[in-house]
């Protein structure tokens, strides 16, 4: 599966002004960086991938419907994947994009 060209660009629109951003293929889809650390990806499974403080993993895994990301079968602390139909909502997709950026532009820079 192709990732979402619509959702990439919604990304895009929200994010456009941010210092810092740099887009590029990751996950079989296009993520989103600040700083150089990845924020939010418009996956290649289809949704959203959302990279978060692991100590709000678990608090934002029982408040929301949103997994955690696995790689190789492991769930990834930090990482989560959110489903195309809970960010059709620009106000649904600007919290999980601003979630996401929020905690890339608390990491330092790389490189």
């Amino acid at each position: 599966m192709a990732y979402d060209e619509e959702l990439a660009e919604r990304i895009r629109d929200l994010v456009s002004d941010e210092p810092g951003l740099a887009e590029r293929k990751m996950f079989g889809g296009v993520a989103f960086l600040v700083g150089g650390n990845m924020a939010v990806a418009a996956s290649g499974q289809g949704g959203l991938l959302v990279r978060v403080d692991p100590a709000r993993s678990d608090d934002l895994l029982s408040e929301t419907s949103a997994r955690p990301m696995e790689m190789r079968g492991r769930p990834m602390q930090g990482w989560l994947r959110v489903d195309s139909d809970d960010v059709q909502g620009s106000p649904d997709l600007a919290k999980w994009v601003d979630l996401g950026f929020t905690y890339a532009r608390s990491l330092p820079p790389k490189q």
